[in-house]
């Protein structure tokens, strides 16, 4: 018998809706009434824009004062690449530069050392010295952008870089504005970067904190990240949860070192991802933002508004881009950039549709920008502050939410705090439980995925960015070379000198700065530190 012509394929019919659920296995009712949201109060609950619990955003008028910023997430091969690429993005009108470092500099590993073969200039761009630092940042304008640098291990090493470069030029470090990520005990649960054990990790954590407390007022000093946390596998609940108790594990490491609250607090900020389900990201974001506020004035007695707010970057999620079919990332980025605006970021990258098969081009990094503009100037989002407000479904949802985390924080206190929870991988066990189950769902074909089990074609993907192999050469080649023209010397007085405050109780930022202008390397700082603290071996999930 003749197939019939005009009967669609199997993979082409329109499957049923999934169980209408969040990903946080929140069941969701097709109809949402008064009654759904009955127990809100408005003033506890919600408040103004601006207002305590700071729900509906930080600021009274959220973007019609001031868009969130346009960040986008860069830097590969060497310095002059990377820089090339920030001029691009800055001309393009990008309000705020994101340093990407790849993976031997996240480790504290020199270009040259045989564990960073075929990995330099990868995944970020290289940085060994500070000579490769003032290459980064050359012609770019420190005291009027914002940077935020995707570091953690390492962080208070590039920190150190980043204000010698500054200081340098003669600018005031009072001036700088930016981010560094700073946040370790992410690196345990979701990326494995990291090199010390958890103890002496988190005293440079709150070394950073403190320093920044002191000398660097405009400077977020840790951005709190749980956007690795998602990209692992966790659920959204499990975001805000794991995310808001990893914030107080560095808020009680501060005040252990005499730091007052409010001396802090107003500048630790947040990292979040947007993810695919608008309505249940948009509802995260709210209700971290109130439990955050909540913890903040229960828990540790913080008096200052600033205090109080949950200031945040969002990144679309790239676990959720596809090498099948990319240009649908284009869609899916999107509309987790209008997650984010709905939600109330404060600062938004959004992802490249090449990024699942390498690092983006040029052309793709100006299309993800492009989509910033587009709903920052012609999608009306940001017209008013928190336009969702008053929403049976999304009030209804924010508290749901909000419950879920505050049930998972209960159960991190009963298992003696976040950082213990993390030493005997209790909180890793729990992402990779939900990162199995959300994998089954797609395979069972509950979850869809456009293009990779529904709605496939043979569309072949656009060529990757490719790196010359020739850079990684220029880069152990420019890095033997400083080696040659320092003073040796100098360098290793400054070294022992790091080795004795690391012995010592001292803040290690002094030091390190001492360091990198001593032309020590980001591998031999922290092989310096490695000699005094050790190195993390990883517990079984328990």
């Amino acid at each position: 018998m003749a197939a019939d012509k005009n009967k669609p394929a199997p993979d082409t019919v329109f499957p049923a809706l999934p169980p209408a659920k969040t990903s946080s296995g929140l069941p969701l009712q097709t109809v949402y009434r008064p009654a759904d949201a009955a127990g809100l109060d408005y003033e506890r609950d919600l408040g103004d824009p601006g207002s305590f619990p700071f729900c509906r955003g930080i600021q009274p008028d959220m973007y019609r004062g001031r868009l969130w910023t346009m960040r986008q997430y860069a830097g590969f091969a060497g310095a002059e690449e990377s820089n090339r690429r920030y001029r691009f993005l800055l001309e393009q009108g990008t309000t705020g530069l994101s340093i990407a470092f790849d993976l031997p500099t996240q480790l504290g590993l020199d270009s040259d050392h045989p564990q960073a073969a075929g990995e330099v200039g990868k995944v970020g761009v290289a940085i060994d010295t500070l000579d490769d630092m003032r290459r980064l940042l050359d012609g770019l304008p420190l005291e009027r952008i914002t940077c935020s640098m995707t570091i953690n291990a390492t962080a208070p090493i590039l920190l150190a870089l980043y204000l010698a470069v500054a200081r340098e030029r003669g600018i005031g470090w009072e001036r700088l504005g930016g981010t560094v990520q700073n946040d370790i005990l992410k690196e345990y649960i979701a990326r494995g970067t990291y090199i010390y054990p958890i103890a002496p990790a988190m005293r440079l954590a709150t070394d950073i904190i403190e320093f920044g407390a002191r000398r660097l007022p405009q400077w977020n000093t840790i951005s709190i990240s749980g956007y690795h946390i998602r990209e692992a596998g966790s659920t959204a609940a499990q975001e805000i949860a794991f995310t808001l108790a990893n914030g107080c594990a560095y808020v009680e490491a501060a005040r252990a070192r005499g730091l007052e609250v409010d001396a802090f607090a107003p500048r630790l900020s947040f990292f979040f991802n947007a993810h695919n389900q608008l309505f249940e990201e948009a509802a995260k974001f709210r209700a971290a933002r109130r439990l955050w506020a909540r913890l903040m004035r229960e828990r540790f007695q913080a008096r200052d508004p600033r205090s109080l707010r949950l200031r945040f970057h969002a990144q679309t999620a790239g676990s959720t881009l596809t090498a099948q079919q990319p240009l649908n990332n284009l869609t899916r980025t999107a509309y987790q950039a209008l997650a984010a605006v709905l939600g109330g970021a404060q600062s938004l990258h959004t992802n490249a549709y090449d990024e699942a098969l390498g690092l983006p081009t040029e052309a793709a990094a100006e299309l993800a920008l492009r989509t910033q503009q587009v709903l920052a100037f012609e999608s009306g989002a940001a017209s008013t502050a928190d336009p969702l407000a008053g929403s049976y479904f999304v009030e209804s949802l924010t508290g749901a939410l909000e419950a879920a985390a505050r049930e998972l924080l209960e159960r991190i206190a009963g298992r003696g705090g976040m950082v213990r929870a993390i030493e005997t991988g209790w909180v890793q066990g729990e992402i990779q439980q939900a990162a199995y189950q959300a994998q089954m769902a797609m395979e069972r074909g509950e979850a869809v995925v456009v293009g990779v089990n529904r709605f496939r074609s043979a569309a072949p993907a656009p060529p990757p960015l490719r790196l010359d192999p020739a850079q990684e050469t220029a880069q152990v080649e420019r890095l033997r070379e400083w080696r040659r023209r320092r003073d040796p010397g100098r360098t290793q007085a400054a070294l022992n000198r790091l080795e004795d405050a690391a012995r010592d109780e001292e803040n290690l930022l002094p030091p390190m700065l001492e360091a990198v202008e001593a032309a020590a390397t980001v591998g031999e700082i922290a092989t310096a530190l490695r000699r005094v603290f050790g190195e993390y071996r990883e517990s079984a999930a328990g």
